[in-house]
């Protein structure tokens, strides 16, 4: 499939982007043959083969959401690189 200027400028007020002149020919190439790849799967006969989404449809088991040991804060405690008034201790990332 070949895109031309018009479909071009279709993607770029869609996308809210805009292509530099100089760089339409080659994005217009790439595109052009990324939907000949997209056409090409869509010819693959797939009649038969069983959907991959369906291989996983399983039901995780899951555990009761209840509070259990709530006093090891101190244990937790040990494992940070720096703490403060029994809290994690991170450097400020925001001015």
């Amino acid at each position: 499939m070949s895109l031309t200027l018009d479909d071009l400028r279709k993607i770029e007020k869609l996308a809210h982007i805009k292509v530099p002149e100089h760089n339409q020919e080659a994005l217009l190439n790439a595109l052009s043959n990324i939907l000949g790849w997209v056409d090409q799967l869509a010819q693959v006969d797939t009649k038969g083969i069983e959907n991959y989404s369906d291989l996983y449809a399983i039901t995780l088991p899951e555990r009761p959401d209840v509070v259990t040991d709530t006093q090891c804060v101190d244990a937790v405690m040990a494992n940070a690189p720096e703490s403060s008034h029994r809290m994690f201790a991170v450097p400020k990332v925001v001015e």
